[in-house]
């Protein structure tokens, strides 16, 4: 596995190359005969109304920019299918998905890691942004290198061919309690935990050191939930991530419990106490944010704090529908993630919150296509720190994505509507290429840089499966 340990950065697209898309979004607007130029891993020029240069590679379909993942546990992806049997709530689930856990070491993790990225490539997604908190052995033992997890998932996001904002997670309480400020951390907890959070931000600062200046990484932090980081610490992840310039992420009001016990032990929301932490602002993406009182939302949208929605598994899980379009309007920038991996389908993921607001207003027409597949792209995108990427234009990063309008699906569909079918009727599986940095990964529906991809995936959930038999 000498490959998969390598720190090397992942090559770089031909120095200059043309594409040209029989349809783009670009500038908010769907255009024809686009001529995208690019040179190494950026675009140099986007021109509407070309007729295809012969040197060019034709995308036929709808071009978009690269999809963002905002939010991912690529260890979820491994309970798909187990966890929908039977009845339950977020906090029976929470128990299995613990059981997941139980098979994971730095090598089961690369494996199940570069399926779980590679089937995100396949369905067009260019960046994602894993909610990491699997730092530790069992018990909590540290392995030899204390960061050998998070180097095994940045290598199998290489491995796949996409970005990564690997996003280390401050975890360090097993709870929030009314008359308790720390409740003890249950056996699996204890993989999760650095002690404080100034043991964790001495390790992340040992991560980051050691992906300083690489194209393809970022660093970035998370608070797990106010429920795991005790509120004299939620200052220290937010400041160790200011340091840097870089992303903050948080799962956020996702279980009414969370906020009763907020309420009862601080006075405060899990909202109000982030902000009274130096938590929130333009770099923070609060998670899931499904319960919220309007005093919430504007402390949200006040400090221009990102949301990220993710729909099917807010719906798996039962959690709720939160009020994706009303932060919106309040300020907040709304991203789309996968996160338990339910599905890994980011357009299942933005027509979700048209859909469910629907369901829940008994009214149509929330969101213009324009702002979904904003959600999708350039939202998500500056939500992970990748600020040149997200958008078809010069300087941007070369990471677009092709959706084909041929299927049984969309056949039939006019330019003058590819935006709409595409976000109400388009499946991961419609993607058909897929380019990062300028480097092809996905050509034609199949990923360029895996090897039967479903087939290694499938080894590598069974494998964590017969591991956890042993442990």
């Amino acid at each position: 596995m000498t490959e998969t340990r390598t720190r090397d950065r992942k090559p770089q697209g031909a120095e200059k190359q043309r594409w040209h898309a029989e349809a783009a979004y670009v500038a908010g607007m769907v255009e024809t005969d686009v001529l995208i130029e690019t040179e190494g891993d950026r675009i140099t020029a986007v021109t509407p109304g070309l007729q295809a240069p012969a040197d060019a590679v034709h995308l036929p379909g709808l071009t978009l920019p690269g999809l963002a993942n905002a939010h991912s546990h690529a260890f979820h992806r491994a309970l798909r299918g187990r966890t929908q049997i039977g009845e339950g709530t977020f906090w029976t689930w929470r128990e299995q998905m613990y059981e997941a856990v139980a098979g994971l070491n730095p090598d089961t993790y690369f494996e199940l890691a570069v399926g779980v990225f590679t089937e995100m490539a396949l369905a067009g997604i260019t960046s994602v942004g894993e909610f990491h908190y699997a730092h530790h052995d069992h018990g909590g033992a540290q392995y030899a290198d204390p960061n050998a997890m998070g180097h095994a998932l940045i290598q199998a996001a290489r491995t796949a061919g996409i970005r990564i904002t690997l996003l280390d997670t401050c975890y360090l309480t097993g709870g929030l309690h009314a008359t308790v400020n720390r409740t003890a951390l249950n056996n699996t907890q204890k993989r999760f935990s650095d002690g404080d959070a100034e043991k964790w931000a001495a390790r992340v600062e040992s991560l980051r050191s050691a992906y300083a200046n690489e194209p393809d990484v970022i660093i970035g932090a998370a608070i797990h939930s106010v429920r795991a980081v005790p509120k004299e610490q939620l200052g220290t992840v937010a400041a160790a991530a200011a340091k840097h310039d870089a992303p903050l992420h948080v799962h956020l009001s996702e279980q009414r419990a969370e906020n009763d016990a907020c309420l009862a032990r601080y006075r405060l929301t899990p909202a109000q106490l982030l902000e009274s932490s130096g938590a929130l602002g333009p770099n923070t993406t609060a998670v899931h944010a499904t319960h919220l009182s309007q005093a919430d939302i504007e402390v949200l949208g006040d400090s221009e704090t990102c949301v990220c929605m993710c729909p099917t598994t807010e719906r798996d899980l039962a959690d709720g529908v939160g009020a994706a379009r009303t932060l919106f309007e309040a300020g907040s920038p709304i991203a789309l993630g996968s996160d338990s991996q339910a599905v890994i389908d980011l357009f299942e993921e933005a027509r979700a919150m048209e859909l469910d607001e629907r369901m829940r207003s008994e009214r149509r027409g929330h969101w213009p296509s324009t702002d979904l597949i904003d959600a999708a792209t350039a939202a998500g995108q500056e939500s992970l720190g990748w600020r040149g990427a997200g958008r078809l234009h010069a300087g941007e990063l070369a990471d677009f994505t092709t959706v084909g309008l041929d299927s049984i699906r969309l056949t039939g569909t006019t330019l003058d509507v590819a935006a709409e079918s595409v976000i109400y009727a388009a499946t991961a599986a419609d993607v058909r290429h897929v380019v990062v940095g300028g480097r092809v990964v996905v050509h034609d529906g199949i990923h360029r840089l895996v090897e039967e991809p479903a087939r290694r995936l499938g080894a590598a959930i069974s494998a964590l499966y017969r591991r956890n038999a042993r442990v």
